[in-house]
């Protein structure tokens, strides 16, 4: 996809709509049925006209809180992929899964410690989609940003070109119970979807906006950035924002405030 093209691939998004989100089942691994809830009807598809997003407060955001990366783990089923057996701490803290992590910023000048999730960034123009050799990594017409397991063939290309590191890949064979809506395998690269299963689903919420809300931080705003009536792009309209690496000029789909 050209880096300047907002257009969806059409054989891609013929297959989304017709596979992703249609009604049905599909065996994807031994033992893993993938079944999928009829959200829309086949010949709609998702829609160009939204595009999802985040805009994170990084002065809401407590240091010492894993809300949102606890619920995700839970959404997508993450925690159910445990170290290997006889596997080193040290080795499995740097090769487990993780779609979002807590990273730490400190000025260098003042001192300052700025605390934020860090996740894919679901960016308009995706480096790991140029760099994708079968297609694998492509952004769907609402802007989220995804792995089709099918294709992916482990080159881990994507997670070279990701400037954020927000991909995973899994090295050992996942012999756990896996959740049908994020079915997970040896060889594949894998990152945040913005749950995609719930906004297929018709929800308008992430797992981890409604963990960090529950937990009373409110620290995560998710919702569509081209309505001008939605809350997120009020709030982005009343408060300045950055993206991380702006210098890149990848236009993010999620934003920070007090950064």
């Amino acid at each position: 996809m050209s880096k300047h093209s907002d257009q969806p691939d059409l054989k891609r998004r013929e297959f989304i709509g017709k596979t992703v989100l249609a009604a049905g089942a599909a065996t994807v691994a031994p033992g893993v049925l993938l079944t999928v809830a009829h959200a829309v009807s086949e010949e709609q598809g998702v829609s160009g006209g939204v595009r999802w997003g985040m805009l994170i407060d990084s002065n809401k955001c407590a240091a010492d809180c894993t809300a949102c990366v606890d619920a995700c783990n839970r959404e997508n089923g993450i925690d159910l992929h445990l170290k290997p057996e006889g596997q080193s701490e040290q080795k499995w803290e740097t090769q487990r899964p993780q779609w979002i992590r807590k990273v730490k910023l400190k000025d260098r000048q003042t001192g300052e410690v700025t605390n934020l999730p860090m996740m894919c960034q679901h960016c308009e123009f995706p480096p790991c989609v140029d760099v994708c050799p079968t297609g694998a990594s492509f952004k769907r017409a609402d802007g989220i940003v995804m792995v089709d397991r099918h294709t992916c063939i482990g080159c881990r290309y994507c997670m070279m070109a990701c400037p954020y590191k927000a991909r995973s890949f899994i090295h050992e064979n996942v012999i756990t119970e896996q959740l049908t809506v994020a079915p997970r395998g040896k060889g594949c690269v894998e990152s945040c979807t913005l749950c995609v299963q719930r906004i297929d689903a018709g929800k308008t919420t992430t797992a981890c906006q409604e963990a960090c809300a529950k937990d009373g931080h409110k620290a995560i705003l998710f919702g569509d950035l081209k309505d001008p009536d939605s809350a997120i792009s009020k709030a982005l309209r009343g408060k300045s924002s950055r993206q991380i690496r702006a210098d890149l000029e990848l236009n993010t789909g999620v934003r920070y405030t007090n950064v």
